[in-house]
């Protein structure tokens, strides 16, 4: 005979089993079984208690997005399940492997109406790829293990629901958890004359681009030297900033409206695309409809879903850029390359110009500059969502082994204090970053109180523009007054120190200067608040540069609008290649 554990007990090993190492929630009376496990067994997990379940479930993300690992979040029956969702939704967006503990009223009282009893499973039937709720005390490690088995398969979210009576049960302790069996799975190999056809596409083309996403994540190295091989400028997504250094010549950053302005001229001006690894949903508005299009996927059911497709392949992106790099010959650079790498140097150029002017409010390079500069060489920079995406694609230099995660797909404000919990919860030797607008963190600005009790050493930067600014460009494109995007000011570095972080109000460039500097030595968390100008980041989407070829007039208003004097048009840059 065994020794007899708890229900609960006997789940939360199986937790551990799976190299599980942090758990993020708010307790609540229905889920009083497993913070018991999680107390009887807190020397092998690390439980990180929340103020709200959202920033639980965001945190379990964070860490999930700069691991690739399993993150484990928790909330009670009723509100506190409900709660979870916004989180969750990000994972299976951004595909995280992600598992959520929800708590259920006692059995005997299930079906009856009863306090806080929600039927919680139809609740999490979109955004689960399994969902469950454990039907005897006997199941419950064999359904957290099949979870995170299913969790990982799909890269998605898995659901267990936990009815509040059964994780007190005695069960035996004998259940072999099945994580050392686990394997990744074998992903297709690259038709070897499909490739050969890819080739050939890439060779005809005057202005090839290779376009990656999240999918060639490790394949950094073979991308930059097949780009040098076939001297072809490269695109990102979102999500795959920092796959590629942003230094490397060839890289022109994103497309798209959180872009840059040679990503968004490259793509639209292409005339063929290799399309790795990546779904990016904008892609209709920025490649051209006729352009000859590569798509390379492990999920046969993405193809066509964006663009008229002239090959697809079904194949492991690494794989496929490997037998790229082994089958390709070395071409001569083109002037469409030549403009390219030329197009980035003047948005390089443009870039820097602004840093170090003193105006107030303060303009969002010096801002980044300062980041750039304390940032180690590996940060992790957890972004929120709004102007600042588009800030942090621009500005945020992911070198080295930084890493960069925002919310992608899914784009909920309020991302990036949670996801820098999580980060810094499983990396408490790495220097980690949050960069939110003043619309998203005051969202969850109480969390502030999470970093003070585990004195996390966060550095949360505050871009404060007294606008939800991404909106108001919106309601500014679609010529609409403004509505509900203005927000009053309020100093978040003043009221974070009353939450036991450090704090600092920043107006003037000596302020920065001095904020940055003290953040050097900080001991726990530090809030920088740091006021800025509202005006809108360059609409790379919509630019007005070239008065060839454009309105005169409405150039003039752009350029000077913008101070984009010193953009050169791409065109231009054709031209004189």
């Amino acid at each position: 005979m065994t020794e007899k554990i708890n229900a609960s007990d006997a789940m939360i090993k199986v937790l551990e089993s799976w190299g599980v190492h942090n758990v993020y929630g708010l307790p609540g009376g229905s889920f009083d079984s497993t913070m018991n496990a999680l107390y009887n067994r807190k020397s092998t997990i690390n439980y990180v208690q929340v103020r709200h379940e959202e920033v639980g479930a965001l945190a379990a993300v964070g860490e999930a997005k700069v691991t690739g690992k399993l993150g484990v979040t928790f909330g009670s029956a009723g509100p506190g399940a409900v709660h979870l969702l916004n989180g969750l939704y990000d994972a299976k967006h951004d595909h995280m492997p992600v598992l959520a503990l929800v708590g259920q009223v006692p059995t005997t009282l299930m079906n009856t109406d009863y306090f806080q009893e929600l039927n919680e499973n139809p609740i999490f039937t979109d955004v689960a790829v399994y969902n469950r709720t454990v039907m005897t005390a006997e199941q419950m490690p064999h359904v957290v293990d099949e979870a995170i088995r299913q969790a990982y398969k799909y890269s998605g979210v898995a659901v267990v629901t936990i009815p509040k009576d059964l994780g007190w049960q005695p069960i035996e302790d004998n259940y072999v958890s099945s994580a050392n069996l686990y394997q990744a799975p074998i992903l297709p190999e690259p038709d070897v004359k499909q490739v050969d056809e890819a080739l050939e596409i890439l060779s005809n083309a005057k202005h090839p681009v290779m376009y990656i996403g999240q999918g060639t994540r490790g394949a950094g190295s073979d991308i930059i030297a097949l780009s040098e091989k076939l001297h072809i400028p490269i695109v990102t997504s979102a999500l795959a900033k920092g796959i590629v250094p942003d230094s490397y010549k060839a890289n022109m950053g994103s497309a798209g409206r959180v872009a840059t302005k040679p990503g968004v001229e490259v793509l639209q001006a292409a005339d063929a695309v290799v399309f790795v690894g990546s779904d990016f949903p904008f892609q209709p508005y920025f490649v051209a409809p006729d352009a000859k299009y590569i798509q390379v996927d492990i999920d046969a059911s993405k193809f066509g879903r964006r663009h008229v497709v002239d090959l697809a392949i079904l194949a492991d992106s690494h794989k496929f850029l490997k037998v790229m790099l082994e089958k390709a010959e070395t071409t001569a650079e083109s002037k469409w390359y030549k403009a390219a790498l030329e197009n980035k140097k003047n948005w390089e150029e443009w870039k820097n110009s602004f840093v170090g002017q003193q105006d107030t409010p303060l303009n969002v390079e010096n801002v980044f500059a300062k980041i750039n500069a304390l940032a180690t060489d590996d940060a992790i920079f957890q972004v929120d969502v709004g102007n600042v995406t588009i800030d942090g694609m621009r500005f945020l230099k992911a070198d080295q082994a930084q890493r960069f995660t925002t919310s992608g797909w899914y784009a909920t404000m309020g991302y990036a204090l949670p996801a820098a919990i999580g980060a810094q919860a499983e990396y408490p030797d790495r220097q980690v970053w949050s960069i939110s607008g003043d619309g998203g963190y005051a969202m969850v600005m109480q969390d502030v109180l999470t970093q003070v009790k585990y004195h996390m050493p966060i550095i949360n930067v505050i871009l404060t523009n007294e606008s939800l600014g991404f909106i108001e460009a919106e309601q500014d494109d679609s010529k609409q007054p403004h509505s509900g995007v203005d927000l009053i000011d309020a100093d978040y570095g003043t009221s974070a120190q009353a939450l036991g972080a450090e704090g600092f109000e920043v107006r003037t460039y000596d302020e920065l200067e001095q904020a940055f500097e003290k953040a050097k030595d900080r001991k726990g968390p530090v809030v920088i608040d740091i006021k800025i100008t509202n005006l809108r980041p360059l609409p790379v989407e919509q630019l007005l540069l070239d008065k060839e070829t454009q309105d005169p007039e409405a150039v003039e208003q752009f350029v000077k609008k913008y101070h984009a004097e010193s953009l050169i048009p791409f065109r231009k840059l054709l031209e004189e290649a």
